[in-house]
């Protein structure tokens, strides 16, 4: 979403945090733009807050000490009820800071989570379906997610006869999305404090200790005690990936970590189990949009600021 255009936004009202928005059906999307530095800006959702950053950096303050940066092609979502406050260090009027949210019904989140819980419960030790407020939601979005979000800019902005049920649509896959990804970091919590919670946690937990090795689908089977066809099923109805999509995506965010915190590009590439940098730059640009070198070096400006 490297550029969303929208009626009534090229004239601003407002130099931080100029709003534009557009109801749809049990939610509401608002676009967000910043033209000037400031600090501790607050935000407030009444009802759950999907939020999805288009350009430039936001520093969010949340849940007493939390301190993140938000970046372009991620997602942050508040629970009903919840206040952040927001930096933005580095808008100016010709490379504006800008978001967007989408506001979504608690009732509409609880209906959805009815029907995943009929249609695809899961394993009784991992509960049910159900949105977390006390669980922070602050991921990386797929290319997939970055797509649906693009669509959802232009169906709510949209004057058609079918508006109203695109919305509805779109709304609700977001929602799916989001519980997945909140799922799976529920998952992968319990299974680092309870490897042995079942045998699909104990696969789980085998592939995040050991990042560095080839992926080995019968092994992970026979740690799950499963068959293979029934592992994969098991395995995409919980986390929403195949094992191989998984891994790929905890190493990803392991090399991000790691190369936040100055590690040299070639020593995370090896540790995490690539055996060319060609292989694991291109893997990381696809993931983030820049190289592993250049992630490198803007996390370097940024602690030198």
């Amino acid at each position: 979403m490297t550029e969303v255009m929208v009626r009534g936004r090229q004239q601003p009202r407002e130099l931080i945090e100029n709003r534009v928005s557009f109801a749809g059906p049990s939610s509401e999307l608002s676009i967000y733009d910043t033209y000037l530095p400031a600090e501790r800006v607050g935000l407030s959702a009444g009802e759950l807050l999907y939020c999805g950053m288009i350009s430039g950096r936001k520093i969010m303050h949340a849940h007493g000490d939390y301190q993140a940066e938000f970046l372009p092609q991620e997602s942050f979502v508040m629970a009903p009820g919840e206040k952040v406050e927001i930096d933005f260090p580095d808008a100016r009027m010709e490379t504006p800071t800008s978001c967007l949210t989408i506001e979504i019904a608690r009732e509409r989140v609880e209906t959805i989570c009815t029907r995943l819980n009929s249609a695809a419960p899961l394993q009784r030790e991992f509960e049910d379906w159900r949105y977390r407020p006390e669980s922070l939601i602050h991921a990386q979005h797929s290319r997939a997610t970055q797509e649906l979000l693009q669509r959802l800019v232009t169906t709510f902005s949209e004057n058609s006869s079918d508006r109203d049920f695109l919305v509805d649509l779109g709304v609700s896959e977001l929602v799916v999305r989001m519980l997945r990804e909140q799922m799976r970091t529920f998952l992968l919590k319990m299974c680092e404090n309870n490897p042995e919670v079942n045998g699909l946690g104990a696969a789980v937990h085998h592939i995040q200790v050991h990042l560095d090795q080839p992926l080995d689908t019968e092994q992970l089977s026979r740690i799950a005690c499963m068959s293979r066809s029934r592992f994969y099923s098991e395995f995409k109805q919980h986390l929403g990936c195949t094992p191989a999509e998984f891994q790929q995506h905890l190493r990803m965010q392991a090399a991000r970590d790691r190369l936040a915190r100055g590690e040299t590009v070639t020593r995370v590439c090896f540790d995490l189990g690539y055996r060319h940098l060609s292989h694991f730059s291109r893997r990381f640009h696809q993931q983030f949009g820049v190289s592993p070198k250049q992630y490198r070096e803007s996390r370097d400006r940024g602690t030198r600021r």
